[in-house]
């Protein structure tokens, strides 16, 4: 009879399990077998081709090579994700983090070493993930994360600026109706989506008006030919690797980091879970085929997986696939097409991402007034830092760090040292450690005991605390140390069995320095 409440909560964790199932169910195969699904895959793949092209070609020019290299670069890591990619809907492409961390070796030492670079990130990759660097997500707090998305929706806009200072007034007019059918068209009809209604309605605009605005085309020559298989056309030496290894490995954990938390987010979107693992290695795959097709490498796009995701609902890695194939035909095929496309509806379009992207909740005055200023001061600094660097890698690395501060200096104090008197014992002092004890809560450890007052027998009680590092023994070191300067006995009692091993282990052995 015991066993049978065991029994009957089974089926509670079928949401979190049963998360594969929901997976299925967003399936390329799903897809296929549903008209309706399938035509919201492929008008999604259209919209982020169309958004992925002024990006890879800028992204290009930050990187300092040719915008073809960006734009295959986009290809290539879209169909490669799409088939060996965790995290279905999610798109991967030419990235500004990859292209700033890349933009020296191709100043320096040319495309050949840029594409070795690349290829070694992606071994990087591949190899950072068989060691299990994706389950190192559960150590981002909640707040890293929310400051991660609210620094790339002020990024995303932010990046749009350029785009509207120093051009024709026209701009301004066509921004403005791009933004109200994009914010408005899916009170219509959620058919088609509207950015792909943005950008046909005001490119039919511009040409039937023959309003002179800046174009797709003005951004940088598009390729007229398919991409070929290359193979970099440098020394295969130490000193070859000692030059682009520290690119590669920066590459590899920017890339990482980025497309992890993409991926988190997505999940979040979508309410289904995704292989973090697989993921990592899959980018470090994609990046190693966008590598010998003489492309720049990347990593996940948050802003085109919000427009594949949130803005025109796809959900399968059919709409990745299609981004991919779209925008190598856009760019070769239909090139010509493409280039009279005015900024002015991607701009529309990327500032509609950016506004739903923003967590506006965690910046409303309630949730402020609720939220723990702890958790507020790591959002901000997330924040703050990446918008400051433009670099999410940095903004990330220090939320994690300050969170991590924070969290020590908090639980630093829910530790005490409580004097038990005991009136039959007149030569004996009775002490309890309460409270975990590590390298923050036990520095002042040595100052809560009165070595002059107290009697020669002394008994520090450690059953209500938990030792977890050599900073601690250490302190207990110099608590047992400063009695017997004085001619007291001191004993420890108490301890669970992994303090005690950890205390037997380096008692005495840690020296004045420790």
């Amino acid at each position: 009879m015991p066993d049978a409440p065991l029994s009957d909560p089974a089926p509670v964790p079928q949401p979190v399990s049963g998360a594969p199932e929901v997976d299925r169910s967003h399936s390329i195969l799903a897809a296929l077998k549903s008209p309706r699904r399938l035509r919201t895959e492929a008008l999604a793949g259209l919209v982020v081709a169309l958004a992925l092209i002024p990006e890879a070609i800028a992204f290009s020019i930050i990187a300092g090579v040719d915008p073809r290299v960006g734009l295959f670069a986009s290809f290539t890591m879209a169909v490669t994700i799409a088939l060996v990619g965790g995290r279905p809907a999610m798109i991967s492409a030419a990235t500004g983090a990859i292209a700033l961390v890349v933009a020296p070796v191709a100043r320096e030492y040319g495309l050949d070493y840029l594409v070795a670079t690349v290829i070694l990130a992606g071994v990087l990759q591949v190899l950072l993930a068989a060691v299990g660097v994706a389950k190192l997500m559960r150590f981002i707090p909640r707040s890293v994360m929310v400051g991660f998305v609210n620094a790339l929706a002020i990024l995303i806009f932010t990046s749009q600026i350029p785009h509207l200072t120093d051009v024709p007034w026209m701009v301004y007019p066509l921004v403005i109706l791009g933004l109200l059918i994009v914010f408005l068209f899916p009170r219509l009809t959620t058919v088609i989506p509207a950015p792909l209604v943005t950008i046909v309605v005001l490119t039919i605009i511009t040409v039937a008006a023959s309003i002179a605005v800046p174009t797709v085309g003005d951004e940088g020559e598009l390729p007229d030919s398919l991409p070929e298989l290359l193979i970099p056309d440098v020394p295969w030496n130490l000193e070859t690797l000692r030059i682009i290894f520290p690119f590669a490995l920066t590459m590899a954990l920017v890339g990482i980091l980025e497309s992890l938390l993409t991926a988190k987010l997505v999940d979040d979107v979508t309410d289904t879970h995704s292989n973090k693992t697989r993921e990592t290695w899959g980018q470090g795959v994609a990046n190693m085929v966008t590598g010998f097709f003489g492309g720049m490498g990347g990593c996940a796009m948050i802003g085109q997986t919000m427009i594949n995701v949130k803005a025109s609902g796809a959900r399968t890695r059919l709409s990745t696939f299609l981004a991919g194939i779209f925008l190598l035909v856009l760019v070769v095929a239909l090139g010509d097409v493409v280039a009279i496309i005015p900024m002015a509806a991607l701009v529309a379009v990327m500032i509609f991402v950016s506004w739903a992207t923003f967590d506006w909740h965690s910046v409303h005055p309630a949730t402020l007034r609720r939220m723990p200023k702890s958790e507020t001061t790591v959002m901000l600094s997330t924040v703050v830092v990446t918008v400051w660097t433009h670099n999410l890698a940095y903004g990330v690395g220090i939320g994690v760090l300050v969170a991590m501060v924070l969290f020590a200096r908090r639980v630093a104090h829910f530790t005490r040292v409580v004097r038990l008197d005991r009136s039959d014992e007149d030569n004996q002092r009775v002490y309890r450690v309460e409270g975990e004890l590590f390298f923050a809560s036990s520095n002042d450890l040595v100052y809560q005991f009165d070595y002059t007052g107290d009697p020669e027998e002394i008994i520090i009680d450690m059953s209500q605390a938990h030792l977890w590092d050599a900073s601690t023994v250490a302190s207990l070191d110099a608590v047992v140390t400063k009695y017997e300067a004085k001619g007291k006995n001191v004993t420890i009692v108490g301890m669970d069995p992994h303090s005690a091993a950890r205390h037997d282990r380096l008692s005495g052995n840690l020296g004045a320095g420790h």
